[in-house]
């Protein structure tokens, strides 16, 4: 069950809150597969099963930017926002890909919340920590800084 924020004041009291984890999500060739089918990115070592293999991880490994595309969805179980007209992802400050996702693996989403601050335009500013964490594993997939800006 997601923490539930209710307009702007709701969301400034989330300063450095730990969002706590989602559940798992399965990392499918399928899903690789089709990401590299948006993107136009269909390196060996990410949709061909065979040949990867005998890459350095012995099996395909997800994109990294899959891996990070996938935070929101995501973040849709951490985090519900109502009493706001509009939300934006104003940007990240850093992103990291500490290890490899592997096709067959299962990942969820760890998010804990920055100083929030109050914007022009009637808004805030809330900047997030979110890593994203391979089963089984002790090195994170991704970790981001993402800033999201959201108007009452």
């Amino acid at each position: 069950m997601p923490t539930t924020a209710h307009g702007l004041d709701e969301l400034k009291a989330l300063t450095g809150a730990d969002l706590g984890r989602t559940g798992w999500l399965d990392i499918t060739q399928q899903r690789v597969n089709t990401f590299a089918d948006a993107t136009g990115d269909h390196q060996w070592i990410h949709t061909d099963p065979e040949k990867a293999k005998d890459g350095p991880f012995g099996r395909p490994i997800a994109h990294g930017y899959l891996t990070l595309s996938l935070i929101i969805p995501l973040f849709g179980e951490l985090l519900e926002i109502t009493g706001t007209t509009m939300s934006v992802n104003y940007g990240l400050e850093k992103v990291r890909f500490p290890s490899p996702v592997p096709v067959g693996a299962r990942i969820r989403l760890h998010g804990a919340v920055g100083t929030v601050e109050e914007v022009k335009g009637n808004g805030v500013q809330m900047p997030l920590t979110f890593t994203v964490e391979v089963e089984g594993t002790g090195k994170p997939a991704c970790v981001a800084e993402a800033v999201y800006r959201h108007y009452a």
